[in-house]
């Protein structure tokens, strides 16, 4: 080999340890708003880098998932809808940004993370970065800004409601991993951390992601009773605590939240999705934000459930699946899931050795707490999603470890 060839090998080497590096950077820095150059860099290096040294043939790019059928039809009707939506030019930057974008991200991590110890460095990379966040967004609510406790932990540049999808899905990763850490510093690092999250998802006050946090605690120790029942109580104590500060009453009472808002606003996109049952509005999400689309189908409500001020979200991801996307989108989005969920159960029933069992037990605790909190907001856009795209390729991965021996690890470009 000469001195050039040589020196284009070790680029090629480098630029291929590169692109992890910047995968976790991404998903690193997920949940920090003002942050976005840096996570269009890290996303579109990556892709760029691929790409070349997959033309070059340096690298090879495996498809092969248990979901990527399903993610095939969904993309295709996906498409198929632009053509018939209401607001063309948003469904096709919405499709690509709000899609294939988040497909990309679910492709990489499933590439470039691909042994047991890269798999537990996504772990500590997700669990990390949500409790610096947790812990630096309190202490400058709190301290800083000087609010009291009464009030709910959240920031002007993202919906409170969205908190809770990054920390309870750290929450169950560190259970996970404080479950199978045998170093003590690490255990101890853990209950710290831990301790940060929970705080933060109960400061919120967010129901969805109490429930969530609250229901996917049972799951992951399901079977370990010791360990389900005092992850529970403790929860539960901690609730407890917050919901006897003064003025948090009303917050968990059962008649105001029966009374909530949301009940009008699924009403309100029902008569959406009757005027378009099979095609849906279109898969881009500035028209459930336009006034005249909103006041329209407000008006065709009964009285009972017309808002003075139509809420611009369907503030639940089955009925946001089905106005933006029809019936069929519905169908192919719960082909997804069933195909997550299979594939998962497998994993649990058979996966060859405690690691990807008791890993595969985690992630549909994961993903069953992202689909309740989705039932309460917006979970199709955004850093929500990028945590569900992680969650499958988490799984992907999981499963990729179970069929494959270690000599099968590097792939070759015939692999795609």
């Amino acid at each position: 080999m000469s001195l050039s060839e040589f020196k284009k090998q070790n680029l090629f080497e480098l630029l291929n340890r590169f692109i992890p590096i910047l995968i976790a950077i991404l998903i690193f820095l997920n949940p920090y708003p003002h942050v976005t150059a840096i996570k269009e860099i890290s996303f579109y290096g990556s892709v760029v880098i691929l790409l070349t040294l997959f033309f070059l043939r340096k690298r090879g790019f495996s498809l092969r998932t248990p979901l990527s059928i399903p993610f095939a039809l969904f993309v295709f009707w996906s498409f198929i809808t632009i053509f018939f939506a209401l607001n063309k030019e948003n469904s096709i930057h919405d499709f690509c940004a709000h899609l294939l974008k988040y497909l990309a991200i679910y492709y990489l991590l499933t590439n470039y993370f691909q042994t047991k110890k890269q798999f537990v460095c996504l772990v500590w990379i997700v669990i990390s970065s949500v409790t610096l966040f947790s812990l630096g967004g309190m202490i400058y609510f709190y301290l800083i800004l000087g609010h009291r406790l009464t009030e709910r932990f959240g920031f002007v540049v993202m919906s409170i409601n969205y908190i809770g999808f990054a920390t309870v899905f750290a929450i169950i990763l560190s259970l996970q991993q404080f479950s199978r850490e045998t170093k003590v510093y690490l255990r101890c690092i853990l209950v710290t951390c831990l301790s940060c999250l929970v705080s933060a998802t109960l400061l919120t006050q967010t129901r969805g992601a109490i429930i969530a946090l609250l229901f996917s605690s049972v799951v992951l120790f399901i079977r370990d009773k010791k360990r389900m029942i005092i992850s529970f109580l403790t929860i539960c104590i901690a609730l407890i605590m917050i919901v006897m500060l003064p003025g948090l009453e009303n917050r968990f009472d059962l008649n105001y939240m029966l009374s909530s808002e949301r009940v009008a606003v699924n009403v309100l996109y029902m008569e959406a999705i009757k005027d378009h049952p099979i095609m849906g509005t279109g898969f881009g999400m500035q028209l459930l934000e336009d006034k005249n689309f909103l006041d329209a189908y407000n008006a065709k409500v009964p009285v009972k459930f017309r808002q003075e001020v139509p809420v611009a979200s369907a503030h639940n991801l089955l009925t946001d699946v089905t106005v933006r996307l029809g019936l069929i989108g519905l169908a192919l989005y719960m082909y997804i899931l069933f195909s997550f969920f299979r594939t998962d159960w497998l994993i649990i029933k058979y996966g060859k050795d405690d690691f990807i069992r008791s890993w595969g037990l985690c992630l549909l605790a994961s993903l069953l707490s992202a689909l309740i909190q989705g039932m309460f907001a917006n979970a199709y856009f955004g850093m929500q999603a990028i945590y569900s795209y992680t969650i499958f390729a988490m799984m992907t991965i999981i499963w990729h470890l179970n069929i494959r021996t270690d000599t099968q690890i590097k792939l070759n470009p015939a692999d795609i």
